[in-house]
């Protein structure tokens, strides 16, 4: 009978690690470091998101800063509202211009931050005005179709 209580116990402990490297890994796969630090929500408008995806990285320089949180409609003007998460660490000066750019050729959009020099850090709440939009491949080559359809 002892040995069973000892092998039940063997298990349950077994178990318990087993449950807790599970838990770790899908903590540490799932890059938490940006969950657990403090961090502002700003919003900025864009004319065309493309393919933008929630969670999609906010960058400054090819450096991570934060992650966009949600895209909405504005119903009034029907730009693309896009909020994200900054890690409040990095101060970015209010005047900021935010960029959707591709990684590579056809890769994932991201938010690309460009620094202005405002002495002014953007704070919590605050929206970006400067945007440039994303460019989307099928309407260059659209346009490009179209003027060379012109020239005849």
């Amino acid at each position: 009978m002892n040995n069973m209580r000892m092998m039940n116990f063997v298990v349950g402990l077994f178990v318990i690690f087993g449950v807790v490297a599970l838990v770790w890994l899908a903590l540490t796969a799932s890059s938490t470091d940006s969950r657990f630090a403090k961090q502002i929500t700003v919003s900025a408008g864009f004319d065309n998101v493309g393919s933008l995806k929630v969670k999609a990285p906010v960058m400054i320089g090819g450096v991570r800063v934060g992650r966009v949180s949600h895209i909405s409609l504005d119903p009034e003007d029907f730009k693309a509202i896009v909020e994200m998460r900054l890690d409040e660490k990095y101060e970015i000066p209010k005047d900021s211009v935010a960029m959707i750019y591709t990684a590579g050729l056809v890769g994932e959009q991201y938010v690309a931050l460009d620094p202005g020099g405002a002495p002014m850090p953007l704070e919590n709440g605050d929206s970006i005005r400067l945007t440039q939009s994303a460019i989307v491949i099928e309407r260059l080559i659209g346009q490009f179709l179209t003027s060379m359809g012109n020239k005849d």
